[in-house]
């Protein structure tokens, strides 16, 4: 199959399901289905190569050591095809046991979902899914992992575009992940995490970005959590359909219970990338107040908004001698006036090396702009005490009701970051204590406006409020400058 008949075959499996679910649970059926079908592809095919290396040696053809998964006796796909009654029991009982005879590699990836409802997947629904699925053997000759990745992706993307907003949920504008794993630039043997990982876009990008540039990913050690069950198994499928093995996704609630510990305190890393889920407000601050792992550095974020503690455990969390992090936020963390005292004290611990302003709907649902918050533990010695601007609201493409970075949006963002100087209508670079003497507030239209600005009818929220808040500030300075020369 081409790349597009792949993806047209395994979005078939979606369009059976229309009307009988929501378009928002398609995921939590179509993943494992597509994943049980693969690695049973698999394994047939490794037991045939077995069999050949052997001369028809069976029992040589069944040992482990040939296989990458084991699929016990009676719950391959086979096994479920012919089946005709209570179906989802018996598919449900074959992904069970594959869990359990897997248990290093794939306890719990099958997630939750309820097979045996009939209600919801009726016997006729699911035959009709199970015998789409067997059209096309899913096996490495057929469908190498590269291949199958990125229908997997496709899969994703088409979820995210079909399931309204719970897209935000599992899935990362794959444009901004791009620039995001540019920026960061993961090293061959560096750990990457995202605290918040969904389906894992991230973390597979920076080995993906690797690979493309010929260096060996396989060395890349890659950690994530997701708090949702079905995302984080998601994630771990996404991962071995790509043909990554050396990861550790954990599901679980970052803040209340990190799942990366050492010695008792958070394991640290060399690369963090993240998308936080934006101003939660039902978080238990209380215990965030009296942290045991000390990731209150600058301060306890208000109840009705907890984004300075994601951004606290992402710089907690981060290598001391090289870590460096982007997280992608919207426009609001960086000049509300409930965590100027935070970001005081990070912008103080001169870690901030670049703030980078995106334009709107990069956000699934949301037409707010977004904007990438770089951090950097050991910044080189001509970026220290300084932090550079960048403006790229523009750079961006509209398509529907979603926008996209175009590889020259990437290109001159990415290109402004790494010259780190002052580029007219677009970068600004920015002495530290310009910063600190506006209490920290870092409204990227304080310090570079890009040319060419929309009408204020056409602007956006966020846009309008950077605005006011610049103008505030200056007239209050000016006011400070009239009220001592009136003084004096």
């Amino acid at each position: 199959m081409t790349q597009q008949q792949l993806e047209k075959y395994l979005w078939g499996a979606a369009t059976a399901l229309r009307g009988t679910i929501d378009a928002g649970d398609y995921k939590q059926y179509i993943f494992p289905l597509l994943f049980f079908k693969r690695i049973c592809d698999v394994y047939d095919e490794e037991f045939n190569n077995a069999m050949q290396l052997s001369d028809g040696d069976l029992e040589y053809a069944a040992f482990e050591e040939n296989h990458r998964f084991q699929i016990p006796k009676g719950a391959h796909w086979n096994d479920v095809r012919e089946t005709t009654v209570n179906i989802g029991l018996v598919l449900q009982e074959a992904m069970r046991a594959i869990e359990k005879a897997n248990p290093e590699t794939l306890f719990g990836i099958f997630g939750d979902a309820s097979w045996t409802n009939k209600d919801r997947l009726s016997d006729a629904t699911l035959t009709n899914l199970i015998e789409h699925f067997s059209q096309h053997k899913l096996t490495l000759a057929n469908v190498p992992d590269d291949q199958l990745g990125n229908a997997y992706e496709y899969l994703i993307k088409e979820f995210a575009d079909d399931s309204g907003h719970t897209a935000a949920e599992f899935y990362t504008n794959r444009t901004v992940v791009k620039l995001m794993t540019m920026i960061a630039n993961p090293q061959p043997g560096e750990s990457v995490y995202d605290p918040t990982c969904g389906s894992g876009g991230l973390l597979l990008n920076c080995a993906l970005h690797l690979k493309e540039e010929r260096k060996e990913y396989r060395t890349l050690k890659l950690y994530g959590q997701e708090i949702n069950l079905i995302t984080s198994a998601i994630a771990r499928m996404n991962m071995f359909m790509h043909g990554i093995e050396e990861f550790s996704i954990v599901r679980g609630d970052t803040l209340a219970e990190p799942a990366f510990i050492e010695n008792d305190e958070l394991k640290k890393f060399n690369v963090i990338l993240a998308n936080p889920p934006y101003s939660i407000k039902a978080w238990d601050r209380n215990s965030f107040a009296a942290d045991p792992y000390g990731r209150n550095l600058w301060g306890t974020p208000p109840q009705g908004c907890a984004d300075y503690a994601f951004q606290q455990h992402i710089q907690k969390s981060l290598n001391e001698d090289n870590g460096r992090s982007i997280s992608l936020w919207p426009h609001g963390i960086l000049f509300r006036d409930a965590e100027a005292a935070m970001r005081t004290k990070m912008i103080e611990q001169d870690v901030v090396e670049c703030v980078i302003g995106l334009g709107p709907n990069l956000f699934y649902n949301s037409p707010m702009e977004a904007c990438l918050l770089i951090t950097n533990n050991n910044k080189p010695e001509h970026k220290r005490g300084k932090i550079l601007f960048i403006n790229a609201v523009k750079e961006v493409r509209q398509e529907k009701t979603m926008s996209f970075l175009n590889k020259k949006h990437i290109e001159k963002i990415f290109n402004a970051y790494t010259a780190f100087g002052n580029q007219d209508n677009f970068a600004a670079l920015v002495q530290q204590k310009e910063v600190l003497d506006r209490k920290g507030n870092m409204a990227i239209s304080l310090y570079v406006r890009p040319q060419d600005t929309n009408k204020p009818a056409e602007e956006s929220f966020d846009a309008v409020y950077d605005d006011w808040q610049s103008k505030t500030i200056e007239l209050r300075k000016s006011m400070d400058e009239l009220f001592v020369m009136l003084g004096k």
